[in-house]
């Protein structure tokens, strides 16, 4: 996977397959502490302690559509790639933490990738999932939460196009003003077709 966003997004649909009601994505960019981290926590359905061992194996997969699981891999190998390392925690019945660390300086690191329109799509293909995502930097934090979207949208959908547009425009606001790293040039065009694909 050639960025973040993309690792983001597999782990997101892992997630919801797992039954999540929640989703919460953080992101901290540390320059002082030379430090990208990312963490992916659900309240899914979890994975038995052997299982979650194993799950960065590229053979091991719960999907009967294939029977190799590239995902997690390939995240592992991307963090020790640029200095960093990959951490599973999992509860059965309770969810599962995914926390990847790289150096945030280090050539080898994967780009941030398209955050807003990763999120766009999470949301357009979950309308009823419970997404947080918080993105700290050294100029401050911002925070993204469904709940408070569905608040003040009223009866609208949260895939609605015009939800979803309104939903980019925001997030990259706030995330160029706290200069967090990501890439966001087709973001309004790819919105437009979010609900014809």
């Amino acid at each position: 996977m050639k960025d973040l966003s993309l690792h983001i997004l597999d782990i997101a649909e892992n997630s919801v397959a797992a039954g999540a009601q929640t989703v919460r994505i953080v992101i901290e960019e540390q320059p002082d502490q030379d430090l990208y981290r990312l963490v992916i926590e659900d309240d899914g359905k979890g994975m038995e302690p052997d299982f979650a061992a194993r799950v960065t194996d590229p053979w091991v997969t719960t999907r009967t559509t294939r029977k190799v699981g590239m995902g997690l891999s390939l995240l592992q190998q991307n963090c020790e790639l640029a200095g960093g390392s990959l951490d599973i925690v999992s509860q059965k019945d309770k969810g599962t933490r995914v926390t990847a660390i790289f150096r945030l300086s280090h050539i080898d690191r994967p780009p941030a990738g398209d955050i807003p329109a990763t999120l766009r799509l999470i949301i357009a293909a979950n309308p009823d999932l419970h997404l947080v995502y918080e993105h700290r930097t050294q100029n401050g934090k911002f925070v993204f939460d469904t709940r408070q979207v569905k608040d003040a949208i009223g009866d609208l959908p949260l895939n609605h196009p015009e939800v979803l547009r309104m939903c980019s425009a925001f997030i990259i606001e706030n995330l160029q003003q706290i200069g967090a790293e990501c890439q966001t040039k087709n973001d309004f065009k790819l919105a437009e077709n979010d609900i014809n694909h």
